[in-house]
């Protein structure tokens, strides 16, 4: 049965609960891929499946106009849930439902970055009744692990160089330039060593996160970096204790809910006051941002990894509870854009080594290049691996530019509002194209979502419908 059934626009809802029903996470988007080329075929639109599942559909103009748009959006989702979800993002579809004004997912998040993106264009070719220019949809994937399917994208089967791309999650806002980044892998080797004492796991949880571009100055807590934090504290009072473990986050753009360590201490005892004194302390300074911050300490049973050895033990420990987290600049031209920063996303423990996944973004590319040479030093204190992946451009602001010129007094006609113009800490595909089709005019919008990259991410119908409405008045003055 459909949960989004008399939702309008209803071609829009239709294909976006189309779409949420098709597991489709980053490096999982074969069948997403293949479901809008059977789209493309069964309408008899002419299109391009690449090999890494990017896929362009083209329509022509519907009135005179010669012009060629470029509509975009990905296909990926970033798959985070709760911690009592059942749900296997690799296999199962996504639980929807309406509440009010919004739609949301059961435990997990939705997808509506970029879900409505394709669920629009979607439902734009299956119009006869929208007036726009020669149109070529670009549907790109893997956007959320470094904008690979972008990076990809053969873009000499573009010939238009008018970009609208739908990955905004703010109704009336216009970005029109976005921060550079990339994806730094470091790997620890790890010696581990037999050692005398009792097995606990800890683990920090029920953390807000959030977007580690657009939320990183909203002073939310990493629980990859507050489980650093609890564990550095807690050798300075228990040299006795020893890391077995640490596993935290799912994605490196997203700012980790939940981190989990296995360690092993002689002095069991005095553990749980230890850590709840540290963690009291810890939680007293994002009472404001993060309010249900959880400690957890059980015993544990587990037997099968030994711990760090002892010298390796102190030496990671350490490092890890002063690594580098959140926003190091803010820009001196724009009042409150954040110019630089980096998110700790993923933690990884394995039998032979541990993994840390961040990512690094600045609209800046000297600054960038820093940060990344920082994280490699200290990769290399540890006598780790360091590698650079996924790395992308910034998306330059540009003077001069006709998309602008039609979308903003489009929305101040429509809505009575005059459009916020801005630029973003958060990368977006704009980049890669710009970088990659010269004089490109591009724009970047969309409806209202709220907390991406969560289990709370919810979708506004009624913005929905509106920037429908907005997207056809645009298409027509082209």
């Amino acid at each position: 049965m459909s949960v989004l059934e008399g939702l309008q626009p209803e071609k829009v809802f239709y294909y976006f609960e189309d779409i949420c029903s098709i597991p489709h996470g980053s490096r999982n988007t074969k069948l997403i891929s293949d479901y809008v080329v059977a789209f493309a075929k069964r309408h008899g639109f002419r299109y391009v499946q690449d090999e890494y599942n990017n896929v362009i559909i083209y329509k022509p103009s519907t009135g005179a106009s010669e012009d060629t748009v470029i509509l975009q959006g990905h296909l990926d989702m970033v798959c985070e849930k709760e911690e009592d979800c059942d749900i296997d993002f690799e296999l199962e579809g996504l639980r929807l439902e309406v509440q009010g004004d919004l739609v949301s997912a059961d435990g997990t998040t939705l997808g509506g970055d970029d879900g409505i993106a394709v669920a629009y264009m979607l439902a734009i070719l299956d119009s006869d009744d929208i007036i726009h220019p020669n149109l070529e949809c670009v549907f790109t994937v893997d956007e959320e692990i470094g904008m690979l399917g972008a990076t990809a994208l053969d873009m000499s089967l573009l010939k238009g160089r008018k970009l609208l791309n739908i990955d905004s999650e703010e109704e009336g806002h216009l970005l029109v330039s976005c921060a550079g980044g990339a994806t730094a892998e470091i790997r620890v080797p790890i010696l581990r060593r037999g050692a005398k004492g009792k097995r606990f796991h800890l683990t920090v949880s029920g953390l807000t996160g959030g977007h580690s571009g657009t939320e990183i100055d909203k002073g939310r807590a990493n629980a990859d970096i507050i489980m650093g934090k609890l564990l550095s504290e807690l050798l300075l009072m228990d040299d006795s204790m020893k890391l077995i473990s640490i596993n935290g986050g799912l994605k490196d753009n997203a700012i980790p809910v939940k981190a989990e360590a296995d360690i092993i201490t002689d002095r069991y005892d005095e553990l749980e006051p230890n850590l709840s004194g540290i963690f009291s302390k810890i939680r007293e300074d994002y009472a404001d941002f993060d309010p249900d911050m959880k400690l957890g300490i059980t015993a544990s049973t587990k037997t099968e990894l030994y711990p760090l050895d002892e010298l390796q033990n102190l030496g990671f420990i350490m490092a890890y509870g002063k690594l580098p987290y959140g926003v190091t600049q803010y820009s001196e031209d724009i009042e409150g854009l954040v110019q630089t920063s980096l998110n700790l996303g993923i933690i990884e423990t394995t039998d032979n080594e541990i993994k840390l996944i961040y990512s690094v973004r600045s609209s800046v590319s000297d600054e960038k290049k820093a940060l990344l040479e920082e994280l490699e030093m200290i990769a290399r204190s540890l006598g780790a691996s360091f590698k650079i992946e996924g790395e992308y451009p910034a998306w330059e602001y540009v003077k001069d530019s006709k998309v602008r010129d039609i979308m903003l007094p489009v929305y101040k006609e429509m809505s009575g509002k005059d459009m916020i113009v801005e630029a973003i800490h958060a990368g977006l595909e704009c980049g890669i194209f710009s970088d990659a089709l010269e004089g490109l005019d591009a724009v970047s919008f969309g409806p209202d979502i709220y907390d991406i990259h969560t289990p709370k991410e919810r979708l506004s119908i009624s913005s929905v419908s509106r920037t429908w409405e907005y997207i056809k008045a645009v298409l027509a003055k082209f």
